[in-house]
């Protein structure tokens, strides 16, 4: 057996077929995607990477009592993302952010995953073509689902928005009924669902972020029309795809390319815009995300489960204020 550590969920031995998945090329190129998309490129500290995430997933999974072949499931669940993860969602205007989902088969195929599965004496189309199988990797919104869990924990124990003692509390809360995972405690669900929406609107949405998406869609659009990059490029990692960019601008040889790479600066000072601008459309970027909400099941004297907000105000305002901020999506004003 072969062991794991993640800084999240500690040390777990894993089975010899996740080993070598995820030794393989494609789980190791997910080292070079940020799952923030092209957040690092405003703000380095914005960091984590599909990778981990993955890896995450994973060993949640395990955690919980899921099988191999559901660990293998969410090992490899996000291994199509392209580079800069959702940005291309922007690039090709895919409103439901799920661009990585149609090319999921076809990426699958072209790599040596089938190969490795069928070696250990898995079949890819058993395990990876239905996701509906894997409750615990996967549950429509709002319930809780390990992949929904472990970005929102990553990335806010990454960014300093909650502690490991939290984290801690949260993860001796969860139970797994029928394959899926609820809380216990409508104190601990209360915490999460304010810290999905930490994520999710105030990361997610923050104005820094939505300006280097805005802008590096902007970038990756004018690219491909001028064909400096082909649609194939995407299946590169983040630094290499941005390779391909920086090498259109050098020595002047696109202007144009060369002015919006320099607007990807860590010390660009941008803000939300107020009511006023907005109205009077004194703004410079409005970009809406996809709406994002939770409202996980609680386990009610170890028999019901009842949906948080029918017990929670809390977390009735909380879904509703976070509705309405996704559903106008943020404005942005830059100043030079």
């Amino acid at each position: 057996m072969h062991q794991v550590k993640d800084p999240i969920y500690g040390e777990f031995e894993i089975a010899p077929v996740l080993r070598e998945l995820i030794e393989s090329a494609p789980v190791q190129r997910l080292k070079g995607i940020h799952q923030g998309g092209a957040s690092y490129l405003v703000n380095p500290k914005w960091n984590v990477t599909r990778y981990d995430h993955s890896i995450g997933v994973m060993v949640l999974i395990q955690k919980l009592g899921g099988s191999v072949e559901e660990q293998i499931a969410g090992l490899l669940h996000d291994v199509s993302h392209t580079a800069f993860s959702h940005v291309i969602d922007f690039v090709f205007e895919n409103k439901e952010e799920n661009y990585h989902e149609k090319i999921y088969e076809q990426v699958v195929l072209n790599s040596q995953i089938p190969e490795i599965l069928s070696k250990h004496n898995y079949d890819y189309k058993d395990i990876l073509l239905d996701d509906a199988q894997w409750t615990l990797l996967e549950q429509p919104a709002p319930e809780l689902c390990a992949d929904r869990v472990d970005y929102t924990l990553r990335d806010m124990l990454t960014y300093g928005q909650i502690t490991s003692g939290e984290v801690e509390k949260f993860l001796a809360d969860l139970t797994v009924i029928d394959g899926k995972m609820y809380l216990q405690s409508i104190e601990i669900a209360e915490w999460f669902t304010e810290t999905y929406y930490k994520e999710v609107i105030g990361f997610f949405l923050d104005p820094l972020n939505i300006y280097g998406y805005d802008t590096l869609a902007k970038t990756l659009k004018l690219a491909l029309i001028r064909d400096y990059i082909h649609t194939d490029d995407f299946l590169s990692k983040d630094e290499e795809l941005m390779h391909k960019l920086r090498t259109a601008a050098d020595n002047g040889q696109d202007l144009d390319i060369q002015a919006l790479l320099n607007q990807l600066d860590p010390n660009v000072c941008v803000s939300e815009a107020t009511e006023e601008e907005r109205e009077c459309k004194d703004y410079d970027i409005h970009l809406k995300k996809k709406v994002r909400l939770i409202d996980p099941s609680v386990l009610q004297d170890n028999k019901t489960l009842v949906q948080a907000s029918v017990l929670s105000e809390k977390i009735r305002q909380l879904g509703k204020t976070a509705k309405q901020k996704a559903t106008k999506g943020t404005y942005i004003k830059v100043h030079k």
